[in-house]
């Protein structure tokens, strides 16, 4: 089944977002369908916050580093596209095509600031990335964010408008991080045709894959959560050892026999 097709409103793929090679390999053996790079995770492996910080170039050589240990499906997390004009957003979409990415997602935020591309100007910046993606010779899908939910600049409705408008665009899948509730996430899966990403990030971290489906989601990524889980045991660990001279953390590690067993499965 192609990355495409494992997109399906109500029966929603998992797609697990990973930051090394050790990760994705370990993710694949455990049986995940289809992986995706986070721009937070691997900004954190670079020792950099989140947001701007990576160039297209590093993000790029980070999703060949992906492909080069797996089978599946990769999505990259590309943030903004790496630039403001539509015309490097349709760069970017041909440049991941060239590396053999299945797909990318571009958001609507302004880098470094953080504010929301004006309306206009963000539908033009996906109708661009579109016509790239349509022009590839390898099946492309383009996943259009509305952002400003997360980032505060904007509300739902909005987010609708503008996850419509990209629809319209040519957008193969739309996504806007993390509504108030899942009342909010269903009215966004009601008011566009296709598939919609959900992220599993805090309150919706008690949410299922069922749950997700009942309300017609196509896809379910992670973002940085995997990775920020793994943060959390490596900071809870030396918080312990370094604060108190306690060591029983790293009880809670898992067998390099079980690790190994995983990192060696083709």
């Amino acid at each position: 089944m192609t990355f495409r097709e494992l997109h399906r409103k109500g029966d929603p793929l998992l797609m697990v977002n990973v930051w090394d090679r050790g990760s994705a390999k370990m993710m694949q053996a455990m049986g995940a369908k289809a992986l995706a790079t986070s721009s937070a995770a691997h900004a954190f492996t670079q020792g950099k916050p989140d947001g701007g910080t990576l160039t297209r170039d590093a993000a790029l050589a980070h999703a060949q580093e992906i492909l080069s240990v797996t089978h599946l499906p990769i999505q990259g997390d590309f943030e903004n596209g790496f630039g403001d004009d539509p015309q490097t957003c349709a760069e970017t979409v041909r440049l991941s095509g060239e590396v053999g990415i299945h797909g990318i997602c571009i958001e609507d935020t302004m880098f470094p600031g953080g504010d929301a591309y004006p309306f206009d100007l963000a539908v033009e910046r996906i109708a661009a990335a579109a016509a790239a993606a349509r022009s590839l010779s390898a099946d492309f899908v383009l996943t259009a964010r509305a952002d400003g939910i997360l980032t505060g600049h904007y509300d739902t409705q909005e987010a609708i408008r503008r996850l419509q408008a990209f629809e319209t665009a040519g957008a193969d899948c739309l996504y806007a991080p993390l509504p108030p509730d899942m009342a909010a996430q269903k009215s966004i899966c009601d008011a566009v045709t296709a598939p919609v990403n959900a992220l599993i990030a805090g309150a919706f971290c008690k949410e299922t894959v069922a749950s997700m489906a009942a309300i017609g989601v196509g896809r379910i990524s992670l973002g940085s959560s995997l990775a920020r889980v793994t943060h959390r045991v490596m900071y809870d660990a030396a918080k312990a050892m370094l604060g108190d001279g306690d060591f029983a953390q790293l009880q809670r590690g898992i067998g390099s026999n079980v690790i190994d067993a995983f990192l060696t499965q083709d």
